[in-house]
């Protein structure tokens, strides 16, 4: 196959990819960016319990944990330019749908296809940029933009969506992805070129639905179990059937001839471990981004733009983490790196659990900033070693499934941590409330409210005089609740770095640099996934791209 283009054209061409696709990226992100800040406004408006409010969240991170690996493969298959231009009609679709909605289910429902949308565009962006720069070095360069798109849109959502509020109703948050998804799918119709893979793969339906169905049963079970109770008939069917379905994903992807997930991977104890403390330490990060964002609105009382200015610490130390760090890796152990970022996040989230109504922003930010640099410490070799772990042939498969445990963690973070959070605070209310002075018959009425309304009910309440004193009293419930999510968000990554510490013995260094948000090249793999071996310059399938983002 020649694969040297002209090279006036190839420059146009890798230069239009490279927009597109950070295009592409960004708007896949927004409804995470944008969402994570404005739950308390959409709580407000449309009388949400903590329950409904995860599945806010979830409903987006859902669809693209369980189809992130399918969408890839299908583009590698039928051609990458149609799936991006599908991920960003999703995205236009689900936008549209949570713009005009007026019930938390029609919310939910947007959130799900922009999640769709999602799945679609992060593979496939990877792979459109691979195969427009061939060159290895070349390629790693624009993968570090391409992340720095992404982490843009991380760090730029939640102060659009502050500044939105801050005017109009949430609603409008949902707004701007519209008309730049609609321009992107314009430009790529003329502009961009299509591309398959060479090979044979093909899509692995039986491991695409047993995944589906056990993630999402799974999500459903801890989600209905923590708002209502473990023993209904509808939890203990859910979590019946996620198991069920594990059990029947394990045994067809053994048993299949093109699995969507090859289980020889687990086979190395450093791809075993970077999983593992992928899936647990989003779990524990995820679920914390929820309720802080629920303590900002509720609690302290902060705008919109507010609550932003202080998350964006986490988002921007992160971001300047992750080049140093990328090139620290040729001298440093995977091991300490990632057991020293996990311990230092951990460290972060316990001295969280100070935050009492009246903490400050310096208070804050300054634990912001440090869980941030944790964070930035541990993701770039985090993936790096999932992928140098395993045959080259396996490489891209193995970052495209560090990336999905990494979803299905950030799924059952707010699901777990929404649970204990409304747990804890409905138990400790009654208590608060007697505490504030509250008649029998007050803590009663405003008790009973919670257990229908969910926490928020208590500010729609008309209690006369009594009013500030049951704020005062919910405040305290609620900070009950999160210290209790900051103990188990900080043990769950002491946890993950134990996992890291134990299983990432003899641990393999990189020979040169490791891409991340902005920095220099990353990996570069010499066979394709079915094992054959490949040129420099060859065709790379959507999971070797995932492998060289690092």
């Amino acid at each position: 196959m020649n694969v040297t283009p002209p090279a006036t054209p190839s420059a146009d061409r890798r230069a239009v990819t490279l927009v597109m696709a950070c295009l592409g990226v960004f708007v896949a992100y927004l409804p995470v960016s944008t969402v994570s800040v404005s739950l308390p406004a959409i709580q407000r408006a449309l009388h949400a319990s903590t329950s409904q409010l995860s599945w806010v969240t979830d409903a987006f991170v859902l669809p693209m944990a369980a189809l992130i690996l399918t969408a890839g493969v299908f583009g590698d298959v039928h051609g990458r330019k149609k799936v991006f231009q599908a991920g960003l009609a999703f995205c236009t679709v689900g936008a549209g749908i949570a713009l005009s909605a007026d019930s938390i289910e029609v919310v939910w429902a947007g959130q799900a296809f922009s999640g769709l949308g999602a799945a679609a565009l992060l593979p496939t962006t990877l792979a459109l940029i691979s195969h427009a720069v061939p060159d290895p070095r070349e390629r790693g360069r624009f993968i570090g933009l391409w992340a720095t798109s992404l982490m843009s849109a991380l760090a730029v959502g939640p102060l659009i969506a502050g500044v939105i509020l801050d005017q109009a109703a949430w609603r409008w948050i949902y707004l701007l992805p519209i008309p730049v998804a609609v321009i992107v799918m314009a430009l790529t119709a003329r502009l961009l070129t299509d591309s398959r893979a060479a090979g044979t793969r093909r899509l692995d339906w039986p491991g695409q639905i047993t995944a589906a169905v056990t993630i999402t049963a799974l999500v459903y079970g801890v989600i209905e179990g923590g708002a209502h109770s473990f023993s209904e008939g509808k939890v203990v069917l859910a979590l019946a059937i996620a198991a069920i379905g594990a059990v029947g994903f394990v045994l067809v992807e053994r048993r299949g001839d093109s699995p969507m997930l090859d289980l020889s991977l687990f086979r190395s104890p450093a791809f075993s471990a970077t999983s593992l403390v992928a899936m647990i330490s989003f779990l524990g990060l995820i679920g914390f981004f929820f309720v802080l964002s629920l303590y900002f609105g509720m609690v302290q009382q902060l705008s919109t733009l507010e609550a932003a200015s202080r998350l964006l610490m986490v988002t921007l130390m992160s971001l300047l983490a992750g080049p140093v760090v990328g090139q620290m890796m040729h001298r440093v152990s995977a091991r300490i790196l990632i057991t020293g970022g996990l311990l230092v996040t951990a460290g972060a989230l316990l001295s969280l659990t100070t935050l009492d109504v009246d903490t400050s922003f310096g208070s804050v930010t300054w634990r912001l900033a440090l869980l941030g640099l944790g964070l930035g410490v541990v993701i770039t070799p985090m993936t790096a070693t999932a992928v140098a772990s395993v045959p080259h042939h396996l490489a891209g498969m193995a970052a495209a499934g560090n990336n999905a445990f990494r979803q299905v963690g950030g799924a059952l973070g707010p699901a777990v941590l929404g649970a204990l959070l409304t747990t804890r605070a409905v138990n400790a209310l009654p208590g608060h409330l007697a505490d504030a002075g509250l008649t029998g018959a007050q803590q009663q009425r405003i008790t009973s409210a919670v257990d229908a309304g969910g926490l928020g009910a208590v500010a729609r309440m008309e209690l006369g005089a009594a009013q500030g004193r049951a704020l005062g009293a919910l405040s305290q419930a609620f900070l009950d609740g999160l210290q209790l999510c900051l103990v188990v968000s900080a043990t769950l990554t002491l946890l993950a770095a134990a996992v890291a510490a134990v299983l990432l013995r003899g641990p393999r260094r990189s020979t040169t640099p490791v891409a991340g948000p902005g920095s220099g090249p990353g990996h570069h793999a010499h066979h394709r996934p079915d094992g054959t071996p490949q040129r420099e310059a060859a065709e790379p399938t959507h999971l070797e791209a995932g492998h060289r983002a690092g």
